[in-house]
């Protein structure tokens, strides 16, 4: 006996790109300002030397805008792993948030490796955990409403014979 209905293919996800790198690209611009906004508070209402010496004020230095773009590159990083995930791996988002997990974590111990002040170190350590929360979760959020499941189309019936 043969089956009425040939075996269809499953459903694939489709990945909306444009939506995905949209939500990307506003992600990197929420962490640099966040970078930014963290710098500011550190060092303008707790007084502590977050990426430069206090005698460089509240904005800081260079290194302020290099923290603020290094922000910004790193969720495009994650957006791009998200997109690869997405394509090719079965669980996406539990992969991705395995990844974000550690390299916040990584994030986090960084500043524990240089010879800055105590204070300096835990604030930086803070900021890079709150970086690391708010990518991760706006990439994942932004790739929910990117990924679109559609259903195999359903074949006609063969006519009996």
């Amino acid at each position: 006996m043969t089956a009425m209905y040939p075996a269809a293919e499953p459903s694939r996800p489709v990945v909306n790109a444009g939506r995905l790198w949209a939500g990307g690209l506003a992600t990197a611009v929420v962490a640099a300002l966040i970078a930014v906004v963290g710098i500011l508070v550190g060092r303008g209402l707790f007084h502590v030397e977050v990426l430069a010496p206090k005698g460089a004020g509240v904005w800081g230095d260079a290194d302020t805008a290099w923290y603020a773009l290094g922000a910004a590159v790193c969720a495009l990083a994650a957006t791009a792993l998200m997109h690869l995930l997405l394509l090719y791996t079965p669980r996406p988002m539990r992969f991705f948030g395995w990844v974000m997990t550690l390299a916040t974590v990584v994030a986090m111990l960084l500043p524990f490796v240089t010879e800055e002040d105590l204070g300096s170190r835990v604030f930086t350590a803070g900021l890079n955990f709150v970086l690391g929360v708010a990518i991760g979760s706006l990439v994942a959020g932004t790739a929910r409403t990117a990924v679109q499941v559609r259903a195999a189309p359903r074949p006609a019936p063969r006519p009996y014979r």
